[in-house]
């Protein structure tokens, strides 16, 4: 997740070098052809590139719009981890019957390691990662012959409230309770999924380059101007265009370990944080750091 900081002009330069580029050798070779052949090329009147830049406007407003909904989604779902989360410990505490503090610290500390492993899971790593500290070696190994880690994570939350209910440590009341939350919590992974999962189609970041592009070329041939300012000045306008598409593209896949994603990692601290306290544990870790301009 971008923080409000400058961002470095050499992050900015490197998501468009290679769009920059090609307008730049377009931009010197239709002005070396306009040059040329001026006598028996038409006119191109400023009207034309004018209407392909006014198309580019209202392609590129609907794809940051649909991008945006995909990011700020992703953000939404997150923050309700965040709070069924705190809700699923403070439930376990108040609703498990006394003397079972070690089933609700060990219950917690899964609902940690499956923040964690959701995580990753979402961003294309290790869900397994790091969790050692977190579950038994038992439980680990159990899994890890799943191939949805957190959802097997969820499922032996279910068993221990099974367990807890038979062994008459927990009214059926308060197991419909504890069940709605974890209810909540595989609906919050799957629309996570869904997000991951559905890719925005392709062809249109392919069509609006090409419009892209075809605008760049009209509006050279259109100005024919000195080409010590007509360059410098298609390579700007295309910039600010390549700019606005290259933070759709990266807003509309909020899982891919990018600067721009959600910031999953520090949110999962958070969540550890806020349980580790709400057991009056001794070892408080830190909030996550962020990097320069960006939160993991």
């Amino acid at each position: 997740m971008l923080l409000n900081k400058p961002l470095p002009l050499a992050y900015i330069f490197n998501k468009v070098k290679y769009n920059l580029l090609f307008v730049l050798a377009v931009s010197i070779v239709v002005l070396l052809v306009t040059e040329r052949y001026e006598k028996w090329l038409p006119e191109m009147p400023l009207t034309i590139p004018a209407f392909i830049g006014t198309a580019i406007s209202i392609l590129l407003s609907f794809k940051l719009n649909q991008s945006y909904d995909r990011w700020w989604e992703a953000r939404k779902v997150w923050g309700a981890i965040v709070n069924d989360s705190r809700s699923f410990v403070i439930q376990l505490q108040s609703l498990v019957a006394p003397g079972n503090e070690d089933i609700v610290r060990k219950m917690a500390f899964r609902q940690i390691a499956w923040c964690y492993a959701l995580g990753r899971a979402l961003r294309g790593q290790d869900p397994t990662a790091n969790l050692s500290d977190l579950i038994s070696a038992d439980e680990l190994e159990s899994i890890k012959r799943h191939t949805n880690k957190p959802l097997a994570l969820l499922q032996l939350h279910g068993l221990s409230l099974k367990q807890l209910k038979e062994n008459k440590q927990l009214d059926l009341l308060a197991q419909l309770q504890l069940d709605q939350t974890l209810v909540r919590l595989c609906d919050a992974q799957g629309k996570a999924e869904r997000i991951k999962s559905t890719a925005f189609p392709v062809t249109y970041r392919v069509f609006l380059h090409a419009i892209i592009y075809l605008f760049v070329i009209t509006l050279a041939i259109a100005l024919r101007v000195d080409g010590l300012f007509e360059t410098p000045l298609l390579v700007a306008i295309s910039t600010a265009f390549f700019l606005l598409e290259k933070s759709a593209t990266y807003m509309q896949d909020p899982f891919e370990n990018k600067p721009t994603d959600t910031a999953m990692t520090a949110i999962a601290r958070t969540i550890e944080i806020n349980i580790k306290q709400l057991l009056n544990e001794s070892e408080i870790p830190q909030p996550h750091p962020a990097n320069s301009f960006y939160l993991t």
